[in-house]
């Protein structure tokens, strides 16, 4: 991608923000064009080039945003959305039959429908109850499916991570304007839907700091000096957002991404290399930093409460996973009391009404997996651990891929499957780099 055409990207998608903002129908329209552009795209270059994956990503990046302003047609419609590119991709292309594993992961899912019919309530509608607990498994198996040992150079991985974040800046921008004055909302430490566009906080705390991971990412394996200044400014303007909406998760899972990014690129480095990567490295700390600085001003110091796991008033807060682990537990009971089979897909949420009278969804997909399919669940889980393990052990061209896997599982543990973007990432952890050519073991 040249300068001049990534300037304009960045610069459409900022003003963007703005114009969805003063004119919020206008989302709607744009998500219904970008699609027919997309698909029309797919189409005339025949997913040649993996357009299908770069068609997948703006989708995801658009996701929040969509659903934010209103412009999702459906609430599970962008992962609805992610599945139909990628199954295009693979009439195009075809898949590998050594994607074999993901296969049988898609049928050890099938299950856990038939109990569902049974289990669910007569009040529930099993239809939709199916299609939200299972919409994100399948479409992280159909992305591993497309993705699974596809070989591509790693300009175009970057582009495609590119992509994602492209549509999050415009979600940032509109948060920007939604609360330009943080002081004014915020008074706790809770997760704060004001300053996160009046949207679930965990949700945009996730997409934005997933922003930050690869906008760390391209800084590091990046080399331009003026993309390198842009996007530094916007990793201050993105990581201040993700912060302030006061949900932990997405902030910490894209801090311990960018660590093990670190840590791998600066010891597979050579020697003249790592020299040159520690003022880089200090200029993008320091810009962090910063801030965390700026953030604990705005908000007099809550932030840094909240990351101490402490109330307004200095006191400690009892439980540090804000009822996650009791959701937890619950589902592990289930999984005990229903070993072979499970409760069902979406009988989870019905048995914690049950039992302790909380009418609440999963926040851990691996738990809701284990009660809810019960050993067929147990069985889809080894295989999404175990496949990119072995795959990691035969094939390291993709720097990326460990912290790409270590986002997926961090998330889904703390915000289950409500995005497609984990299901998507977990994809991409897949692929197989290429320079020139041949596999590239350090991605510059």
């Amino acid at each position: 991608m040249s300068a001049k055409s990534y300037n304009i990207l960045v610069l459409f998608h900022l003003l963007l923000g703005v114009v969805i903002y003063l004119f919020e129908p206008l989302s709607k329209v744009y998500f219904f064009c970008v699609l027919g552009i997309l698909l029309l795209w797919v189409i005339q270059k025949g997913n040649k080039n993996d357009e299908v994956l770069f068609a997948a990503a703006y989708i995801t990046g658009f996701e929040v945003l969509s659903r934010m302003t209103g412009a999702a047609f459906t609430y599970e419609f962008a992962k609805y959305a992610v599945m139909f590119f990628l199954l295009l991709g693979m009439f195009y292309r075809g898949i590998q039959l050594k994607s074999w594993p993901y296969f049988v992961y898609m049928l050890l899912l099938l299950p856990g429908v038939i109990f569902s019919v049974m289990n669910l309530s007569y009040e529930t509608n099993v239809g939709n109850a199916i299609g939200f607990n299972l919409s994100g498994p399948v479409t992280l198996g159909v992305s591993a499916m497309y993705c699974y040992n596809k070989k591509m150079p790693i300009e175009r991985l970057h582009n495609i991570l590119f992509f994602i974040i492209l549509p999050i800046l415009s979600t940032t921008v509109y948060i920007y304007l939604y609360t330009p004055s943080i002081r004014d909302v915020v008074t706790g430490t809770e997760s704060n839907f004001a300053t996160s566009g009046g949207y679930g906080p965990n949700q945009v705390a996730t997409v934005l700091g997933f922003a930050a991971f690869v906008l760390f990412a391209r800084l590091l394996l990046f080399k331009n000096k003026k993309i390198n200044l842009i996007e530094l400014g916007l990793l201050g303007f993105v990581l201040y957002r993700a912060v302030v909406t006061f949900s932990r998760g997405g902030v910490i899972v894209a801090a311990v991404c960018s660590v093990i990014l670190l840590l791998i690129y600066y010891y597979r480095a050579p020697l003249n290399l790592k020299m040159k990567l520690i003022p880089k490295i200090g200029i993008m700390i320091a810009v962090i930093a910063s801030t965390w600085v700026i953030t604990t001003v705005n908000t007099s110091g809550l932030i840094v409460n909240r990351y101490a796991n402490q109330d307004a008033a200095g006191r400690e807060n009892n439980d540090l996973t804000t009822g996650r682990l009791r959701i937890l537990n619950e589902e592990l009971a289930a999984f005990y009391e229903h070993p072979i089979t499970g409760l069902g897909i979406g009988k989870a949420k019905e048995y914690r009404l049950e039992v302790s009278g909380h009418l609440v969804a999963s926040h851990n997909e691996l738990s809701r997996l284990l009660s809810e399919h019960g050993m067929f669940g147990v069985l889809a889980l080894l295989i999404l651990f175990i496949t990119p393990l072995i795959a990691l052990t035969m094939d390291r061209s993709n720097i990326l891929m460990l912290s790409f896997l270590v986002f997926w599982f961090l998330t889904i543990s703390h915000s289950s499957m409500r995005l497609a973007m984990p299901a998507l990432i977990y994809g991409l952890c897949l692929l197989q780099i290429q320079r020139n050519g041949k596999k590239s073991t350090l991605s510059r």
